[in-house]
């Protein structure tokens, strides 16, 4: 049904209905972890006054179940209704600056589900100006002079293109485009879908536009922050090992704050949804933790390809072995860790890093994994945050030395293009 109507109606219908469902769901796991407790309670109180404690537990039971069910039955009601409301003249919330945060944020918590759910709030990888979605093959219609150097910037967990505007500022495309003559190419992405998912379809899209490009491109940036180096990364190798055409003009990939050997809140996430399920009045709190995403989960331990999780329980405990995937033999690769601390020496800037990814895991370097980052080519942040990174005059000065420095390892431009 959702198909046939405008997108801006489309789209805020979906929300809506989706807020009601959220809603219910809310109930019930509030009424849950009530039951529980109550339970325990009565169970206490019948040690010590017998049966006579089971009449009140019968009326107390039924009148909370009454108003948990009145309650939910309510939001469910509000939800359809509203979901049914036409709103003329409302924009398309995914071509909004704000509206296509909030969709963002769904789809890095439930993005995986949204597919299923609604559909229309998990749209797949698009190239987007001024936040409308354009398709490759009609990219250099928007493009005031197309040049033979791309840079393509990748997002991360719930962001979208518009979060490397932070503060105001200019983005490091714009500023790539001004000063060493990059063309910018925004995408954005369902972020809770698998890493290698989004990474399949990140090399499909960049297969087309090199495809349409009107000039030869003998050059392309790939810059990815937090998850979105990840992405790019697994993009690089799944189009390496099919040969495709773009990755041979792949000359940097830079990841800024990517987690490239896990990051800590989600392994926290992982065994506290296990601590959860153990007591009754905890475990629907575990429910909801275990509701997290797929592209969420893949943070765990930073895996990049398909094998890293398919057919497997995503639940389970033990730590599994993800597989390393080399770097571009080709390319140079550059990485920018952060800490909240001015030095990354510091206790607190060891333990809490850039507040969601830790130096060690930001240059891939760990006591059991390293991923072949040459240490040269890292820069530290200090005094920053995670988010910091997406527009951080520090971080600018490093990407404009590394773009425009002689690469390592020259490429023929003749082997570019058949």
């Amino acid at each position: 049904m959702t198909e046939q109507l405008p997108q801006p109606q489309a789209e805020v219908q979906a929300l809506t209905r989706l807020a009601g469902d959220e809603f219910v769901g809310a109930v019930d796991g509030i009424a849950a972890i009530h039951r529980a407790i109550s339970d325990r309670v009565f169970a206490a109180v019948r040690t010590g006054v017998g049966v006579a404690a089971d009449p009140v537990k019968v009326v107390h039971d039924a009148i909370t179940d009454s108003v948990y069910a009145v309650v939910g039955g309510t939001g469910f009601v509000v939800g359809e209704v509203a979901s049914a409301v036409q709103v003329p003249g409302v924009p398309a919330p995914s071509r909004t600056v704000w509206g296509a945060g909030v969709l963002a944020a769904l789809q890095g918590l439930i993005g995986d589900a949204l597919e299923d759910q609604a559909p229309i709030l998990a749209s797949p990888m698009t190239i987007r100006v001024d936040g409308v979605p354009v398709p490759p093959e009609q990219l250099p219609a928007h493009v005031t002079v197309p040049t033979s150097r791309l840079v393509v910037l990748v997002h991360g967990l719930v962001e979208t293109e518009h979060a490397w505007g932070l503060g105001g500022r200019p983005a490091y495309g714009e500023l790539l485009e001004e000063d060493l003559g990059y063309t910018p190419v925004y995408v954005r992405y369902n972020t809770g879908l698998h890493i290698s998912e989004n990474a399949a379809q990140l090399a499909a899209l960049l297969d087309r536009l090199v495809a349409h490009w009107p000039l030869p491109v003998h050059e392309i940036c790939l810059i990815g922050h937090s998850m979105g180096g990840l992405v790019a990364r697994g993009a690089c190798h799944l189009a390496d090992r099919q040969d495709a055409q773009w990755v041979r003009a792949v000359r940097q990939v830079v990841c800024l704050g990517s987690p490239h050997l896990g990051a800590p809140l989600e392994q926290i996430a992982h065994y506290a949804a296990a601590a959860f399920d153990l007591l009754p009045e905890t475990r629907p709190l575990g429910a909801l933790l275990r509701r997290r995403s797929a592209g969420i989960r893949d943070l765990r331990q930073g895996s990049l390809v398909d094998e890293d999780w398919r057919d497997l329980d995503a639940d389970a405990l033990r730590a599994r072995a993800v597989q390393e995937v080399p770097l571009l033999a080709h390319a140079d690769h550059y990485f920018v860790t952060a800490t909240i601390t001015r030095s990354p020496r510091h206790p607190v800037g060891r333990i809490v890093g850039d507040g969601l990814v830790l130096g060690g895991s930001g240059s891939g370097r760990g006591r059991t994994r390293r991923i072949a980052l040459d240490g040269v080519n890292g820069l530290h942040v200090p005094s920053a945050n995670h988010f910091s990174l997406l527009n951080h005059e520090a971080v600018y000065r490093a990407l404009r030395g590394w773009l425009s420095s002689a690469p390592r390892r020259a490429a023929r431009v003749d082997t570019l293009w058949p």
